[in-house]
């Protein structure tokens, strides 16, 4: 049997349970919107996401995915990843970060359910560790599957310019050397992004 290392009066329990989870939730989605988006740079999908057909196929996500909240948009300056607002290479490069943010967000949130192993018995953990896990997965899963979708529709753009551009420079002999010559944006520079910040 577990025991409890802070004890508290039922009530206090109560109160810090229900309050301590959207005070962790929306306390972290704000500093995570404060922060500077070329701090997150993801890597490339995992092959088994299979560009984001696994989550179709395993997860049903299409079926639940934009029923989730984005509390990027309750804040000033955060990212609304509701909708896909432009197509362009540097709006879906924005985008694919903005992903990785939010995932990072929900990993960090789920990881303070121990903070209320604390003062809860054992049967209380296991609630926390419920809840926690229903809170947060679905919106990781979402960010990995918009990512891995974005990585790949990026990819298919990007193929596209540089054909593009190899074409035009056969046809008049002026090749065109630099990423932004070619019209794709520095994936490093902050200049605020989206249309729909």
């Amino acid at each position: 049997m577990k025991s409890v290392l802070i004890e508290l009066p039922i009530m206090w329990i109560i109160a810090l349970n229900v309050g301590g989870w959207p005070a962790i939730q929306f306390g972290l989605a704000w500093l995570f919107t404060r922060m500077p988006v070329n701090w997150f740079n993801p890597g490339l999908a995992r092959a088994w996401e299979q560009d984001g057909r696994f989550y179709e196929r395993v997860c049903n996500i299409k079926g639940w995915k934009d029923r989730l909240p984005d509390a990027a948009r309750w804040f000033g300056g955060g990212f609304a990843k509701g909708k896909l607002a432009d197509r362009k290479a540097d709006y879906l490069r924005r985008f694919i970060r903005e992903t990785w943010r939010g995932e990072i967000c929900h990993w960090c949130a789920m990881g303070c359910a121990p903070v209320f192993f604390l003062w809860n018995p054992w049967w209380g953990d296991l609630i926390i560790l419920g809840y926690a896990v229903a809170a947060n997965l679905p919106c990781i899963l979402a960010q990995r599957y918009n990512r891995a979708r974005f990585q790949r529709v990026l990819a298919r753009r990007l193929d596209v310019v540089s054909a593009e551009h190899a074409l035009e420079a056969a046809n008049t002999g002026n090749p065109r050397h630099s990423g932004a010559q070619a019209g794709v944006a520095d994936p490093d520079r902050d200049d605020g992004g989206a249309t729909r910040d």
